[in-house]
């Protein structure tokens, strides 16, 4: 058993505690622990931290709802950092974004593998911040009408491409018809992690279906 004793605070008392999505493996934030919120991690299995502007423990989601239940914490070789692995109820920075990272620095576009978490991420950011000329924002600022608009004029293509047996334009009108239901999807507070939810719900009810043929 870890003997918690062997942390190493630094001269404040504070350890940095990297919090990392347990399912995407992306870092969400970097904040601070004590040896009290830590316990209170540790007890209540969501994040707690030291707020060092407010001087304070602070329970991650206690004003917002978006609690971090915690799946792992593990410590670096130096037992002076810590990564807190954790299933998420919401965004896990104040500006409403899924990680407090979301501006890059630097970004080579040949090594960076694109996915639907990126992008919506990308999408998350145009609403919070505007950007003059890009499309995106142009859908938010319109509003769900527009975005209404565009989905079924999306899915009208989706099927007359598909009804022409035309699968290049077909994979290409779906992936216009999924880029305008994922605006819709921040517009209305949806993540992929609903629909992901959603979708395996309705997985282990069709299991079910299949296994109760099974028996008659």
């Amino acid at each position: 058993m870890f003997n918690l004793n062997e942390i190493k605070f630094d001269e404040k008392g504070l350890i940095p505690a990297v919090v990392i999505d347990a399912e995407t493996k992306k870092v969400l934030t970097v904040a601070y622990m004590n040896k009290d919120s830590l316990k209170i991690s540790m007890e209540k299995g969501l994040t707690c931290f030291w707020s060092r502007s407010r001087q304070q423990l602070w329970l991650k989601g206690e004003t917002s709802g978006n609690y971090q239940h915690i799946v792992s914490i593990q410590t670096d070789c130096d037992k002076d950092a810590l990564t807190v692995y954790v299933k998420k109820d919401g965004p896990a920075c104040h500006l409403g974004t899924d990680s407090c990272f979301s501006d890059f620095v630097y970004m080579n576009q040949e090594e960076i593998p694109f996915t639907l978490e990126g992008l919506m991420e990308l999408i998350r950011n145009r609403k919070i911040k505007t950007s003059e000329g890009s499309y995106t924002t142009y859908l938010f600022e319109k509003g769900i009408d527009k975005m209404l608009k565009k989905i079924g004029e999306e899915s009208t293509e989706v099927i007359i491409a598909a009804k022409s047996q035309d699968k290049k334009e077909t994979i290409y009108e779906i992936a216009d018809l999924t880029y305008h239901m994922m605006v819709l999807m921040i517009e209305m507070g949806i993540s992929l992690d609903d629909i992901h939810k959603e979708l395996a719900s309705r997985h282990v009810i069709d299991k079910k279906i299949k296994q109760e043929k099974m028996t008659k």
